[in-house]
């Protein structure tokens, strides 16, 4: 894999002298090619997990929790059949029935339910108005989506006795695409003030015993949760922050969920192995960096990217792609990324996942008090301390001044050759970053019930060919009354359980009149549909390949889709999935 930025860069930052302003001299943006994988792979996003539940299907619990919304709507709280770790209490499920499972092993809802019954019982949280293939051509020309997008640490660390260790970097939300103000001017057309049309928005860690802070988005498309923390009476190990957000007029949007965060007392100051494989930094994730000067939050500082600079904010952090290279790579257009654990001493580039921007290559060096170490080589983990010193330089470190990102000059250690002396802006704290995204659009207008949950598919995956082409969906989240689309045909789609879908592939006649077989190729988005209108896009795409010619027909697709239980041989060339 090779990443490529313009031919202007140098291959230098400046001169050699302690301190050189780095914010106006990096205009390049490297961005990596990724070889394109037939199925796209992501990360599943977990449901929250209180209250507890034994195995699949709805816990026994006595008397029933019960739920309460902020707004005048009845929250869709989600059936979900297949969820071991959800725990929400189903009025309809008789406690002596009797459970079935699915392929997955999921005693997931009882035997003598069909797939319709599952659906009519959804069909009550919904007012029914269908997508019409109009709307969705319509949608598939403006894509006015509605974008959340939750950024977070991948561990957090736990406060003990009356400390409050608040997270850092601080998780937040950000409100993408213009979704979001289409959905204010029709709330305004509708009679709702300003006030009533603006988002508001709480995060919590999932646990009643701490209040939900509230995220003051005041019309901005940003905000962070700086307060909260986890304490050692809480004894989870793992957690899921949780994002609360309705209208102004108490029209609820839904509940979000983070990706999974894991618990840890403190950093380890032991020389890591990579048997605690979830505690080190592997090459193309995402981290974080921030300083802290004498151990005061109110100091702390982030590495971001702004207006094409590289500085220090007190406010916003980035996300940056950690990428590691050979040894003897040389600063180019083009960089070969490797794989493998990020260790001290490695040569890195650090690639800002929003923007493309990059640092030049760096070698990322183990910090002791004020020294950089020259011979660590250990595995880099959570919240270390590193220093970063940039290659074929003078000593030269990744430094900050104030807002300033510059270059520090560190000095040689009179009795310890193997270390380097720097100063406190060039030690920076090392973390590893995660991210939930859910999009969503109301497809047929307004719907007074949630969006939530919003389902997300993970990978694809084709089984059989021809007349009989079936595509499996697997992720989280998924419930009866979806749909699967092909671009703006729909199509017939089985419910398995709340990780899997199947649906029959649409004939290309659908999309192309009077063609028997796929004569050029023709790549459609796949998203899906609830029963009211909202639609879920995917982010991928299914690529019809062209066939040599006309192919028997086949009348066996609904015997296939609804009785056989072993999907058919996967198919030789004619269809694709990727992502868009």
């Amino acid at each position: 894999m090779t990443c490529t930025y313009p031919a202007d860069f140098s291959g230098r930052i400046g001169p050699s002298y302690p301190e050189t302003n780095l914010t106006t001299l990096h205009p390049h943006h490297p961005q990596p090619h990724h070889a394109q994988a037939p199925i796209p792979t992501g990360t599943v996003v977990p449901q929250p997990p209180p209250p507890p539940m034994a195995a699949c299907g709805p816990p026994a619990m006595s008397p029933p929790p019960t739920y309460t919304t902020m707004g005048p709507y009845q929250s869709y709280l989600g059936d979900l059949y297949c969820s071991p770790d959800m725990g929400y209490y189903d009025p309809y499920y008789p406690k002596d029935a009797e459970l079935s499972s699915c392929r997955y092993g999921c005693s997931n809802f009882p035997s003598h339910w069909t797939t319709d019954v599952l659906e009519n019982r959804h069909v009550g949280q919904y007012q029914d108005q269908r997508l019409t293939r109009e709307a969705m051509r319509k949608y598939l020309r403006d894509r006015g989506d509605q974008v959340l997008v939750i950024l977070h640490a991948k561990v957090a660390q736990k406060s003990y006795g009356n400390e409050k260790r608040f997270f850092c970097p601080p998780p937040c939300i950000y409100l993408f695409n213009n979704g979001w103000k289409r959905k204010k001017e029709q709330l305004e057309r509708d009679g709702a003030t300003e006030q009533e049309s603006l988002v508001c928005a709480f995060m919590g860690i999932g646990n009643s015993d701490q209040d939900m802070v509230q995220l003051n988005l005041e019309g901005k498309n940003y905000c962070a949760a700086k307060t909260l923390y986890i304490s050692d009476s809480d004894k989870r190990k793992h957690f899921m922050l949780s994002v609360k957000m309705f209208y102004g007029n108490s029209q609820d949007i839904g509940m979000f969920n983070s990706k999974r965060i894991k618990v840890i007392s403190k950093p380890s100051k032991k020389k890591q192995s990579l048997k605690n494989a979830d505690l080190c930094i592997a090459s193309g994730t995402k981290v974080a960096l921030f300083n802290r000067l004498r151990s005061q939050t109110v100091s702390t500082r982030y590495l971001h990217v702004e207006d094409g600079n590289f500085h220090a904010s007190s406010t916003q952090w980035g996300a940056f792609t950690i990428h590691l290279l050979d040894d003897n790579e040389s600063e180019s257009e083009e960089f070969t990324v490797r794989d493998g654990y990020i260790h001290y001493g490695s040569t890195i580039k650090l690639v800002c996942s929003v923007t493309g921007m990059a640092l030049p290559r760096l070698i990322i060096r183990k910090v002791d008090k004020q020294t950089a170490l020259l011979d660590a080589d250990d595995p880099v983990s959570q919240l270390h301390k590193c220093a970063f010193y940039m290659k074929d330089t003078e000593r030269m470190y990744l430094c900050l001044s104030q807002e300033r990102i510059i270059q520090f000059q560190a000095t040689p250690c009179p009795k310890e050759p193997n270390k380097e002396m720097i100063n406190d802006g060039a030690s920076w704290t090392i973390i590893s970053t995660d991210k939930a995204e859910y999009t969503f659009f109301e497809g047929m207008g307004p719907v007074k019930a949630t969006v939530t949950p919003v389902p997300v598919v993970s990978s694809l995956h084709l089984n059989g060919g021809g007349d009989v082409a079936m595509l499996e969906l697997t992720g989280e989240n998924f419930t009866p009354i979806l749909k699967v689309w092909f671009g703006d045909v729909e199509a017939e789609t089985m419910y398995r359980c709340e990780e899997s879908m199947l649906c029959v592939v649409p004939d290309i006649s659908a999309f192309r009149a009077g063609w028997r077989w796929v004569r050029q190729p023709l790549q459609v988005p796949v998203t899906l549909v609830r029963n009211d209108g909202i639609i879920y896009a995917t982010g991928l795409t299914f690529t019809y390949t062209p066939e040599p010619g006309p192919r028997q027909h086949c009348n066996t697709v609904d015997r296939v889709l609804r009785a056989n239980p072993d999907p058919p041989p996967p198919s030789s060339v004619n269809y694709s999935a990727a992502p868009m």
